[in-house]
């Protein structure tokens, strides 16, 4: 499968909004080809395309001078501006805003792999903005590619080594694990430590391994902190600080104040099971691991929520407990209305939670097992 001929999902709605006066910002994790993408995109396009790389220091010194004649004279016959990993650029923010402001007709794509610089220098362009969000590749991007055989068979591949391009096209799985650390230890804590003063990075490591153990727990600031010797404070900083450079993300308990709920509770998942195989150096089949239960569920809560985000769906997502212990893996809010789901790797049965039931008459009740779960995330 050459990854670089896949058509990604977000593809034809980029497209589609490149007649808009806005400014289009895509976000995610580096290698995750969004650089391919914007490719494709200025490959199909009828626009004419201007490309720089904000890493650049030719591209820095271009677009240096914040004045409307300097972008003008830049952006001559132009009417598509690309810049690829656009938070290197000082004040990019407000330059973005000159150009969309001053040139018309003009559509201009940032990229990043830190959501904290582009939202931040992102502020001045309030209104102008179309936002997307970019993952891994997902299972309803890879579903036209391959035929059902091959995706039940690959299942086992990708709750280890994940959905990042290059590991899925390595030639074999000691190419895939090198991958993957090397993705790790060098690409995807790089603009973390770019953009914020970390004066103990060791810490950062250590507490992903931790999240990287509990998966489908509940967190506590508090006990994460004694272990690594850090304020709790600090734990929820750095937990924070790894979300928006698109490692982890947090899910909270659901709760509308129930008294046995708990709601102030939260959970953190990967976005990439490879990648939270990698920060553990766990890459042995399923049926040498104890944690397939675990990685089922990562996996399942990442797909479902990039099937919403390329469909565009408004969806609350969250988990649900209460204090003696029943809950549900995945609780979904949309207008209103409330559809329970539970992970289960090997069982097809599973019972709906009496309280929940009770508390929420209304709501669906599902488990996502290996006989349903392809239809749950698009694939």
């Amino acid at each position: 499968m050459d990854v670089l001929q896949i058509d990604r999902a977000l593809k034809s709605t980029i497209l589609h909004n490149l007649g808009r006066q806005k400014v289009s910002m895509l976000v995610g994790a580096r290698r995750i080809g969004k650089t391919a993408l914007l490719k494709a995109i200025a490959k199909e396009t009828d626009l004419k395309v201007l490309q720089l790389n904000g890493e650049d220091a030719d591209t820095i010194a271009l677009l240096e001078k914040e004045s409307i004649a300097n972008y003008k004279r830049l952006l001559q016959g132009y009417n598509l501006l690309i810049v690829d990993e656009a938070p290197f650029i000082p004040n990019i923010g407000q330059k973005a805003k000159l150009m969309i402001d001053a040139i018309e007709p003009l559509h201009i794509i940032l990229t990043g792999s830190s959501a904290f610089d582009l939202v931040q220098q992102g502020e001045p362009l309030t209104g102008r903005t179309i936002t997307y969000n970019m993952y891994p590749l997902a299972q309803m991007e890879l579903k036209a590619y391959e035929n059902l055989l091959t995706t039940r068979q690959m299942l086992e591949e990708r709750l280890i080594f994940g959905g990042y391009p290059e590991a899925i096209t390595s030639a074999n799985l000691k190419e895939k694990k090198a991958y993957l650390t090397e993705l790790v230890n060098t690409y995807l804590l790089k603009d973390l430590l770019s953009f914020e003063d970390i004066r103990q990075p060791q810490k950062i490591t250590d507490l992903l391994k931790l999240i990287a153990m509990q998966i489908g727990g509940e967190v506590s600031f508090e006990e994460l902190g004694r272990k690594l010797g850090i304020s709790k404070n600090t734990v929820e900083r750095y937990l924070d600080l790894l979300s928006k450079v698109f490692i982890i993300y947090r899910r909270y308990g659901f709760s509308r104040n129930l008294r046995k709920e708990v709601a102030k509770s939260q959970k953190w998942y990967f976005y990439d099971n490879g990648v939270r195989n990698a920060i553990i150096n766990q890459f042995q089949p399923l049926s040498l691991r104890q944690d397939t239960g675990a990685l089922w569920e990562n996996y399942l809560m990442a797909e479902r929520m990039k099937f919403h985000s390329y469909n565009e769906e408004a969806v609350n997502s969250y988990f649900w407990r209460t204090y003696d212990r029943q809950k549900i893996d995945l609780v979904e809010e949309n207008e209103g209305f409330l559809r329970a789901f539970e992970c289960k790797w090997n069982q097809t049965k599973s019972k709906f939670p009496v309280a929940f039931s009770n508390a929420y008459p209304e709501a669906t009740f599902e488990v996502i097992n290996q006989d349903s779960y392809l239809d749950w995330i698009g694939g």
